[in-house]
């Protein structure tokens, strides 16, 4: 059964729909979750609203639009966002200047690691570093969106994902 057919019986209500769904992204939404939490209790908690708001919204996805892994990852990002708002959320940005210092790449930090380790490390970020890392390098958003989802300049944006960067590679680092 295709895709687009299960979401539709979802929507309708057929729990084997809704199972089938459930079983294909779980690993992919916790993961996602997991990757904001500063534990697995946190991304549990995570896990289970935007298994919620999933299911709630179905009927908003439009698969002319996009694909399905990406609507549920956003879902996902928002029920993190607001666990953390509602949860932990401290002054966690500060207004800082740019740094004009090194800019690593991504690639390197994830080459040098396991998916499981890499999680375990951005685990332990600040909470504002961890978010905004996040949502720009592995969630994709724009400086530009993180900056008006948090209530942040874009600058804060740029300098918090350096400096999440930079702390990354240090705690990586010491893995090795």
């Amino acid at each position: 059964m295709t895709e687009r057919k299960l979401i539709q019986l979802a929507v309708k209500g057929r729990e084997s729909a809704m199972d089938s769904l459930y079983h294909k992204y779980e690993r992919l939404w916790y993961r996602l979750c997991l990757r904001y939490a500063d534990n697995s209790h946190q991304a549990q908690d995570i896990f289970q609203e935007g298994l919620f708001n999933i299911f709630k919204d179905l009927k908003q996805f439009n698969a002319d639009k996009g694909k399905f892994s990406t609507w549920s990852g956003r879902v996902f990002v928002h029920a993190a966002l607001r666990y953390i708002r509602k949860n932990q959320w401290q002054q966690t940005f500060e207004e800082l200047d740019e740094s004009a210092g090194k800019h690593l790449l991504i690639q390197d930090i994830i080459g040098s690691i396991s998916a499981r380790e890499l999680i375990q490390v951005i685990q332990k970020l600040p909470t504002g570093y961890r978010i905004i890392f996040n949502m720009y390098e592995l969630e994709g958003y724009t400086h530009k969106e993180i900056a008006e989802q948090l209530d942040i300049s874009i600058g804060t944006s740029k300098s918090q994902l350096s400096k999440a960067k930079s702390l990354l590679r240090k705690k990586i680092d010491q893995l090795f």
